[in-house]
């Protein structure tokens, strides 16, 4: 059952990255590690020439949107922690650290090989939690 859920997860990770390399986006890591948190992806976004923004994913799938899906998972506790790791990664990437930043969800649901997505800019921001 966990490789099948990890290898679920896994395939719907790919699906969003490549939706937001498609938009534009690039790669900065996946699956950064801390402390209290793991970020999915952490991605960079050209809000104008000159203005990079970083820009923290969090990937959530369901199969179904009965319970209220994937976006409605990521509760303050999850934000929370979030935003704890995005400061740790941001520590550990000086180059990084004044630039704006963001908090997106990708709520994945159907098929993991296929799955839908519904990418949500903006999400939730740090200074509301």
């Amino acid at each position: 059952m966990a490789v099948d859920r990890r290898a679920r997860g896994h395939a719907v990770e790919v699906a969003a990255r490549a939706l937001l390399l498609r938009a534009g986006l690039t790669e900065l890591a996946t699956n950064a590690n801390y402390r209290g948190g793991e970020l999915d992806l952490v991605m960079q976004d050209a809000l104008r020439p000159g203005t990079l923004a970083v820009v923290f994913v969090e990937v959530r799938y369901r199969q179904s949107q009965a319970f209220g899906g994937g976006a409605a998972s990521v509760d303050i506790g999850k934000r929370r922690r979030l935003v704890h790791a995005a400061q740790r990664f941001l520590q550990d990437h000086p180059a990084l650290a004044d630039a704006p930043c963001r908090f997106d969800v990708v709520d994945a649901q159907g098929d993991p090989d296929a799955p839908q997505l519904d990418w949500i800019r903006d999400a939730f921001r740090a200074d509301e939690i």
